[in-house]
């Protein structure tokens, strides 16, 4: 499975922004997506994740109520929705998948920067 992230960009507190995560090579509804973020300096963070149905979704507390992660399985692409932006979100954002089989995220894509400027 490959995935390709995009949708990053700069933007200012209190704006929107809608990552996508298109997948490839795979028979997508057979895996669960994480979107993850790294700022400078700091560890990995899962930010959201979706079950390979849709039907169960999780999220950290720093970002609960602010996003929302969907899926489009006939269009095999995951969307994170962020809105009320922080400057604290400003980061490298990646999404990976796993098997519906497995608790390890097999296939990563590449992050796409979020910057929010205050």
């Amino acid at each position: 499975v490959q995935l390709q992230a995009s949708g990053g960009g700069l933007v200012q507190a209190g704006d929107s922004l809608r990552l996508s995560c298109a997948a490839s090579g795979g028979t997508f509804s057979l895996y669960g997506v994480g979107r993850f973020r790294q700022a400078p300096g700091k560890e990995r963070e899962l930010v959201a994740t979706i079950s390979a149905s849709g039907g169960s979704t999780y999220y950290a507390d720093s970002v609960k109520g602010r996003f929302s992660i969907s899926r489009d399985n006939t269009k095999n692409t995951v969307y994170l929705q962020m809105n009320s932006l922080k400057p604290e979100d400003t980061a490298v954002y990646d999404c990976a998948a796993r098997p519906v089989t497995s608790a390890t995220w097999k296939y990563w894509g590449q992050g796409t920067q979020v910057t929010v400027s205050s």
